[in-house]
């Protein structure tokens, strides 16, 4: 017999990062202030990998894939935390928060599996540099990135479905504050 998710959870109640009204307000100007920081960081690292035609090399290629990994996990929490402060809520919706969970594993994930192909293009260049162009050529160096996207997209998809099959019975509050799978978990039956 095949189980539902047969919780009545419509929303999840995120953790909120103050009670008053003013440090609301700061939190939400400190995150929005560091947000976009983060943005124009990797912004500036996109436009002058993508301009400098010298900048063309695998350890680029690496860093800016890197960099727009970095820009997506960034955007996945953030702007709902920022959201949250300043609107005074703590409400995700279900699927918000399904998404987010998606989101959150598929980009820190591929971050990961990209800073090991980043730490092999190094030991190649330092270990191996007279074979470095046979080794990492360029097809190769799109063929792991792409390992790197896929098997983030695939771990988030299979912790996410598995994550959101469970019924929920705790109730609705997490303690975070943006959705996370061990605050999702203790929340099941």
């Amino acid at each position: 017999m095949r189980m539902t998710n047969s919780s009545s959870v419509s929303e999840f109640l995120l953790l909120a990062f103050a009670d008053t009204r003013e440090l609301q307000l700061l939190h939400f100007a400190l995150f929005l202030g560091i947000y976009l920081a983060a943005l124009l960081g990797n912004g500036f690292i996109l436009i002058a990998i993508a301009c400098d035609h010298h900048l063309h090399t695998p350890m680029y290629f690496f860093l800016l894939n890197l960099a727009l990994l970095d820009t997506g996990s960034i955007s996945t929490t953030v702007p709902k935390a920022t959201a949250n402060s300043l609107w005074d809520t703590r409400a995700i919706s279900y699927e918000g928060c399904a998404a987010q969970v998606l989101f959150f594993l598929f980009f820190f994930g591929a971050e990961f599996y990209l800073l090991t192909i980043m730490a092999y293009d190094r030991y190649v260049a330092i270990c191996k540099p007279l074979h470095y162009g046979s080794l990492l050529s360029s097809r190769v160096c799109a063929q792991m990135a792409a390992a790197a996207w896929g098997s983030g997209f695939l771990n988030a998809v299979l912790h996410t479905a598995n994550t959101f099959s469970l019924p929920f019975c705790q109730g609705n509050a997490l303690d975070q504050f943006f959705c996370e799978i061990p605050q999702i978990l203790k929340l099941s039956c």
